[in-house]
């Protein structure tokens, strides 16, 4: 596949695609916690449970290294997944919602795992269509 497209064009897409990504994973998140709690009006309910885990997430892009190389598992990922979670926690906390220690680690691994393994794939993807 050719393009015309400049590198800083190709990496502004690659950077927007990156962050929807990331959006959707914590959306999914929030809207499987919601599912498996029965809780209430599903769009209302994942936005109110979304928010701080989004909030952290913006502040994760904010750093340098993830908006360079946003498909990257290490730094991007990892600051990414880090930023998110701890900064989501913290909002919650400060906002009276629930931080019980099954939430945290429950929280912990599928953020982790999703916003790594998504980067995860990207790379294999990439590599077998650069061989190809």
């Amino acid at each position: 596949m050719t393009t015309n497209a400049s590198p800083a064009t190709t990496r502004a897409r690659t950077s927007a695609l990156a962050l929807v990504g990331d959006v959707v994973v914590v959306l999914a998140f929030a809207g499987t916690g919601r599912e498996f709690h029965s809780e209430g009006n599903p769009i209302l309910g994942v936005l109110l449970t979304a928010w701080p885990f989004l909030e952290g997430l913006l502040v994760a892009w904010a750093l340098p290294p993830i908006r360079r190389r946003p498909l990257r598992v290490w730094p991007g990922g990892v600051a990414v997944w880090l930023g998110t979670y701890v900064i989501g926690m913290i909002l919650r906390g400060a906002t009276g919602a629930g931080l019980a220690v099954p939430f945290l680690i429950v929280a912990a691994t599928v953020l982790g795992v999703a916003f790594l393994g998504w980067r995860a794939v990207a790379w294999l993807i990439r590599r077998a269509v650069r061989r190809a």
